[in-house]
């Protein structure tokens, strides 16, 4: 096979890809919104934030102000995590207007853990799996409606899994 080959065969692969999801839109299937496709793509990555060592730093370079204490705002996390390399946590919330919901380790070397932009009309709920270097607390900051909600849970990572 030489080189003409391979390219004619990658061409034509993106050529049926574009004619499926081109068949998709037109039945309807895939929405075909491209201004919020443009305005997700030209979001500034919050590069500060992602910098920051200290939660309240975090949260600072991420929103500008600080959050209250909700409880509105469900955290799931568990008491013990075996492996802090990935722990699961989840958050839900009954608040209107959620834009973001995002995660934060006080003790990691690098405090934000995760951030997300949530859609309007989009079920406020996120699970992740998150890297602990040690027991900590873990913080989960909600926007809505323009304010900052939180919830937080202590997380205590064992050595080597023992459990104890």
């Amino acid at each position: 096979m030489n080189t003409t080959d391979v390219r004619f065969s990658a061409t034509r692969r993106l050529i049926l890809q574009g004619a499926g999801v081109l068949t998709l839109i037109g039945l309807g299937i895939v929405p075909f919104d491209v201004t919020k496709a443009l305005a997700a793509a030209n979001d500034k990555y919050p590069e500060e934030a992602f910098k920051a060592k200290s939660e309240a730093d975090a949260i600072k370079a991420l929103y500008g102000k600080t959050p209250e204490p909700s409880d509105k705002v469900k955290m799931d996390a568990p008491e013990i995590a075996e492996n802090g390399a990935v722990v699961p946590i989840s958050v839900s919330t009954t608040l209107a207007d959620v834009t973001s919901i995002s995660f934060l380790v006080s003790e990691n070397p690098v405090a934000l853990v995760a951030s997300y932009k949530i859609p309007a009309g989009t079920l406020p709920s996120v699970s992740n799996r998150i890297k602990m270097a040690r027991t900590s607390n873990v913080v989960v900051v909600v926007e809505a409606g323009g304010k900052l909600y939180s919830a937080n849970k202590e997380v205590k990572v064992t050595v080597g899994g023992c459990g104890g």
